[in-house]
């Protein structure tokens, strides 16, 4: 199953993390929701292969531990999302469709 899409419509806001927000649910360590809006990152989908990392141009992703997560025990933290082009060369990559890129969803926010 892919990213949501529509996430900031179907979910809450549970919390920010390094300076994005979070949608929930969040129930750790098996349910750590999406991480940041422009560029949204399903962590319960995540398996944290690094594609997203290597082959973003301006660097937008960290990684993050999320130890005893099921998925893996580390993710793709879109900690600079505000650096984004919109080249949606993460979404390309992304094994699992964990990744969404939309240039208009931070406005709407």
């Amino acid at each position: 199953m892919a990213i949501d899409p529509e996430f900031e419509r179907t979910r809450e806001r549970a919390d920010d993390h390094d300076g994005h927000a979070v949608w929930g649910p969040v129930d750790e360590p098996e349910q750590l929701g999406i991480h940041g809006a422009h560029v949204a990152v399903d962590f319960d989908i995540c398996i944290g292969d690094g594609a997203c990392l290597e082959d973003c141009p301006v660097d937008v992703f960290d990684w993050v531990d999320t130890p005893d997560h099921p998925e893996s025990e580390k993710k793709a933290d879109p900690v600079r999302e505000g650096q984004c082009i919109d080249c949606m060369l993460c979404v390309d990559v992304c094994p699992v469709d964990a990744v969404d890129v939309d240039p208009g969803r931070e406005n709407r926010i």
